[in-house]
């Protein structure tokens, strides 16, 4: 955006949307509102740009589907073209551009808590009851018990959840103490903003040091940050000496967090180490059926919610996300979401994974199909063939095998973890937007599937 746009008053922005939510119910049906656009929040608007929050599991189905909607119906509120932008649920703007009513008194910033993350919506089971278990105690009577509380499991398994369940518990009814939350990710471009160009390094000391609950999620990014690292182990320290609360979260215990500081480690382990394991089939079975209650799903049958708890056992992410696809192709073509229609959309969107499926598999294969050697596959040759074979090698190695980032990197002529998170990121994107990628990477997978 060019720097001379001015932003629109951002009070007038819940005005805006209410105008927009009005005209987007009056043009779909009861369903798809409820569904797909009811959940939708604003965050901000910047000269002709209006940014969408939308939960992680519709946001790329909002994208596809319904931006041109939205956009119409935003063109119609402000009478003047505006484009729309849907963004993530954590995502925050500049202070200049919040509603006042989403403002801390006395220049805080606001607390980045989710309110609809709560325990009351927490399915649990047998893999995350020590979890849950801590987090709740931590809620209740925080910096007496697990400090620091260390939750680490794969992704989309709640640890996230956890965090904003904490503070929402803390927020109600822990009698006025203060409560902070944010990504290293945040914690990062906010300490760079204050060190930076004029920054106010007081400002961001007070914002994290000064909260009664810290909450950071994760951690894992720190590594390889020096400045951030020296800053958050000052930040850990002022803290945990002050008698307050810290709940940090990764996808991996303290212990395989690669190139992170030794000091930083020790206080990471120094409290409760909980690990979140994937939901048994009983749990996915529950998670679907709250989830199914929340959205109001009461067409889904139980036989549906099993068949999809039967094939994806991934993550909590990845089962509410199968659970969305499989109620919007029935809606799309005027069908009930049947078991059998739900294994028939899963088997093309959710290929089952390969139990035996090795990394040396999956490099052997990817190196066949680009027409590369195994050899260029882990060497640092960076042509672009090359390096296109080794990324979509990365992501199938992520997504077909247990293995961590780190011994994934390693696999791979001793690449960092970051590396190989990079390079998932990347195929992720470009499976949205490259049908050849997407192809290639599919047919990569059946086949892995099919000889494991």
């Amino acid at each position: 955006m060019p720097e001379d746009v001015p932003n629109a008053p951002a009070d007038d922005l819940h005005r805006v949307w209410d105008e927009v939510r009005r005209t987007l119910r009056d043009s779909v049906t009861d369903y798809t509102f409820h569904i797909w656009l009811e959940p939708l929040r604003p965050a901000a608007r910047r000269g002709s740009t209006l940014f969408v929050r939308a939960p992680e599991h519709i946001r790329s189905w909002v994208a596809d589907r319904y931006l041109p909607l939205i956009r119409s119906a935003a063109a119609r509120a402000v009478s003047e073209p505006l484009d729309v932008e849907v963004v993530d649920g954590t995502w925050q703007p500049t202070d200049s551009e919040r509603p006042a009513t989403e403002r801390f008194a006395g220049g805080r910033a606001d607390d980045g808590l989710n309110p609809k993350y709560t325990f009351e919506q927490f399915v649990i089971c047998d893999g995350n009851r020590l979890s849950h278990g801590a987090a709740l105690t931590v809620a209740e009577m925080p910096a007496q018990a697990y400090n620091p509380l260390f939750v680490y499991g794969r992704p989309g398994l709640g640890k996230t959840h956890l965090l904003h369940a904490i503070g929402n518990y803390v927020k109600a009814f822990g009698a006025g103490l203060s409560v902070r939350y944010a990504t290293v990710e945040e914690f990062t471009s906010a300490f760079v903003g204050a060190v930076r160009g004029g920054g106010d390094a007081a400002a961001f000391r007070g914002r994290f040091r000064d909260a009664d609950v810290l909450l950071i999620d994760d951690v894992q990014f720190l590594a390889e940050k020096v400045r951030t690292e020296e800053e958050f182990f000052h930040t850990f320290n002022s803290l945990y000496e002050s008698g307050r609360q810290l709940v940090l979260t990764s996808d991996r215990p303290p212990r395989d967090i690669e190139a992170l500081e030794a000091r930083l480690r020790e206080r990471f382990e120094s409290g409760l180490v909980a690990e979140l394991e994937p939901p048994d089939f009983q749990a996915r079975i529950s998670i679907l059926q709250k989830r199914a209650r929340i959205d109001a799903l009461g067409e889904v049958t139980d036989a549906t919610l099993a068949a999809i708890a039967d094939h994806v056992d991934t993550s909590v992410r990845a089962l509410e996300g199968a659970l969305i696809r499989v109620v919007a192709y029935a809606s799309l073509r005027g069908v009930d979401p049947t078991a059998e229609l739900a294994q028939r959309v899963l088997e093309r969107l959710y290929p089952r994974r390969a139990v035996d499926c090795t990394i040396a598999d999956i490099q052997t294969a990817t190196a066949e199909a680009f027409a590369v050697s195994f050899e260029e596959l882990l060497a640092q040759d960076r042509r672009p063939r090359v390096a296109l074979a080794r990324q979509v090698a990365m992501y199938l190695a992520r997504e077909l095998t247990q293995e961590t980032l780190p011994a994934i990197g390693r696999s791979f002529g001793g690449r960092n973890h970051s590396t190989v998170l990079h390079a998932h990121k990347r195929i992720c994107n470009q499976i949205k937007h490259d049908p050849d990628t997407f192809t290639t990477v599919e047919k990569l997978r059946g086949e892995l599937s099919q000889t494991a």
